[in-house]
């Protein structure tokens, strides 16, 4: 099976990125690396509970309009009321690109309108940096995680 892939398409009014802000580096996407295992909590059936926060993340150095990039050297997560990981913002030896499958599109040519076939796929976003947590939780006083 093969498809073809698109670049973005530009929207003729800005779309609202769908994800939560707490995923979003003042850079952009990033992808979230921990060493270690999440453990959420469970319905009576063993199911992990839906709309469960896992947790806050927090760039304390960032300062909008700034230039350089001293606020990567600091990013604090905090789970719960009681703990908080601290990591750091890396750069991405390479770019990975996040693709999506896309509806077919009413296209034109100059032998006039068509409607696309097969599967199509779009890049939505590139991601150029990770935010990793290298080190164990430390615990805070319930007033700095909210």
């Amino acid at each position: 099976m093969s498809a073809k892939l698109h670049p973005p398409s530009k929207p003729s009014q800005p779309k609202s990125n769908p994800l939560p802000p707490l995923i979003q580096t003042p850079s952009g996407l990033a992808l979230l690396e921990l060493q270690g295992t999440i453990n959420l909590p469970q319905s009576k059936d063993g199911q992990a509970l839906s709309g469960i926060e896992i947790g806050r993340i927090d760039f304390p150095d960032f300062v909008p309009d700034a230039e350089g990039s001293a606020w990567m050297k600091r990013v604090h997560m905090y789970v719960g009321q009681h703990q908080r990981l601290t990591g750091e913002v890396k750069k991405l030896p390479n770019a990975i690109a996040v693709i999506s499958r896309r509806e077919n599109r009413v296209l034109e040519n100059s032998a006039g309108t068509y409607l696309e076939e097969g599967e199509n796929l779009e890049v939505v976003e590139i991601v150029k940096y990770k935010i990793m947590f290298s080190t164990r939780p430390e615990p805070v006083g319930a007033t700095n995680a909210s």
